[in-house]
């Protein structure tokens, strides 16, 4: 039987999915220009008045990566200021999401299937979790949430994406 590791079962994977997120943008780019509007329309986009907009969708899907893959390693989350205003700055901090995710060794996260996982809440005590369960339940599909919903916007926007785009 073979076995997957958590750095297999995370870094990698996070990666993947934020270079395609790259070429989503790019995707967005080349319709807004071919349309002659200013790609950074796109930011505003919300699937419901209740959701983030699509800037927020971006950086949190950005968070849960790094975070993930920062407690699984046992290491300090980088912070990121939130204060992206265009698309090309959103694709830096995809790549810097990506850059980081990437460079912690798969040694960091040998054990962390078993590490304890708080995850602080704006309201109330902390998520809880062993290392395992918070990446199968909890971080993976948060980041798969959030990246939908930006993929889910740039195509109800008209950008000409599809199944292949997502899946890379």
């Amino acid at each position: 039987m073979t076995q997957i590791s958590m750095h297999a079962a995370s870094a990698p994977v996070f990666a993947r999915m934020l270079d395609n997120m790259l070429n989503w943008l790019d995707a967005a780019r080349a319709h807004a220009e071919a349309r002659k509007f200013s790609p950074d329309a796109y930011l505003a986009l919300r699937l419901a008045p209740d959701m983030l907009p699509f800037t927020k969708q971006i950086q949190i899907a950005s968070d849960a990566a790094k975070a993930c893959v920062a407690r699984l390693a046992g290491q300090d989350i980088p912070r990121y200021e939130d204060n992206e205003a265009t698309l090309d700055e959103l694709a830096q901090r995809i790549r810097k999401t990506r850059d980081y995710v990437l460079s912690v060794p798969a040694q960091a996260f040998e054990g962390s299937e078993d590490r304890e996982i708080s995850v602080p809440r704006r309201s109330g005590e902390p998520l809880r979790f062993d290392g395992l369960s918070y990446l199968r339940h909890y971080a993976t599909p948060n980041f798969y949430f959030h990246a939908t919903t930006a993929y889910a916007l740039l195509r109800q926007a008209g950008v000409p994406l599809g199944k292949a785009d997502y899946l890379g």
